[in-house]
């Protein structure tokens, strides 16, 4: 992708930052990001940044493409405030889109969620049946029903993107992110400093845990791509919480036990196991990941050496 302009809402996050660092390079890159789990430090000086909201109006969305990532990104902010969870990932993703299309741009790829798949141990194809047990799953799912509307009423091309437990590590943007951090970025940073880090229940749960620069090349490629629909981002692969701190010890040269605790999160909503089937990804696409595990707890550990 070159010589586009671009917007990148919720850009000064973790995964948005990394994504308008990526693409500065060779376009004209737009953050737009209210500043909760963002910072404008984790942005190159080639992103022009707004500090506003997604559901403000006269956005800059006079653009090429819209990447759409801005979001409340977990089960404990749709609990404490489901009417403002609905309002950023929902009312949010439709202001968005709506003013993007009213500029006239026409590609829009937007994040969704891997976590409607539930727990299963299996990969997860994009076709198989999905429940809503969350706010914030709700949230992901009317954003894909929203899109299907744009897609078949105003002939917009809109690929939602479901995530598989992204990381990166406090190396990179993920920092700012905090107790909202993935695990392994969590984990590493207590092994680090000699504390105990704490897992839910016995620790079997399993994740298909993906770099953050894959993630990265998906969106990109789903642009280039016009992508419609939408589309698994995971490996295929997943481990659990117990191999996460035995494999981090052993990277950081340490041997820092875990603390188990109950879960506060109730079992009937907790994913337990999740796994991506990405075929459909890689046949529109030839994407693939290209960071395994081992590298990737290599990358996530570099700092603390």
């Amino acid at each position: 992708m070159q010589n586009k302009r671009i917007l990148v809402t919720g850009g000064a996050g973790f995964i948005g930052s990394n994504l308008a660092n990526a693409l500065a390079a060779d376009n004209d890159v737009i953050v737009v990001d209210d500043g909760y789990l963002g910072t404008p430090a984790n942005l190159d000086d080639g992103v022009e940044y707004h500090e506003r909201s997604v559901v403000e109006d006269d956005l800059p969305t006079e653009v090429d493409v819209v990447f759409h990532l801005a979001a409340l990104s977990s089960y404990a902010m749709h609990e404490d405030d489901p009417t403002t969870g609905a309002r950023v990932n929902v009312e949010g993703f439709v202001n968005v889109v709506e003013q993007a299309r009213e500029d006239g741009c026409e590609t829009i790829v937007y994040a969704s969620t891997s976590s409607i798949y539930g727990s299963r141990t299996e990969p997860s194809p994009e076709d198989m049946a999905v429940t809503v047990n969350t706010g914030y799953e709700a949230s992901k799912m009317a954003r894909e029903t929203y899109a299907e509307y744009f897609g078949n009423h105003y002939d917009l091309t809109l690929a939602g993107m479901r995530f598989f437990s992204v990381y990166q590590g406090y190396g990179g943007a993920e920092e700012h992110k905090g107790e909202y951090a993935n695990v392994i970025a969590q984990f590493a940073d207590d092994i680090a400093s000699g504390e105990a880090p704490v897992l839910y229940g016995d620790g079997e749960q399993t994740r298909d845990f993906t770099h953050v620069s894959d993630i990265v090349r998906g969106l990109v490629q789903a642009a280039e791509h016009d992508l419609d629909g939408v589309y698994n981002l995971g490996t295929g692969e997943a481990y659990d919480f117990n191999t996460v701190v035995e494999l981090l010890n052993e990277e950081l040269g340490t041997a820092v036990e875990p603390e188990y605790v109950e879960n506060p999160i109730p079992e009937d909503v907790y994913v337990h196991d999740t796994c991506a089937d990405a075929s459909k990804m890689h046949e529109a696409t030839g994407w693939e990941p290209q960071i395994d595990f081992e590298e990737g707890i290599r990358r996530v550990c570099q700092q603390y050496k």
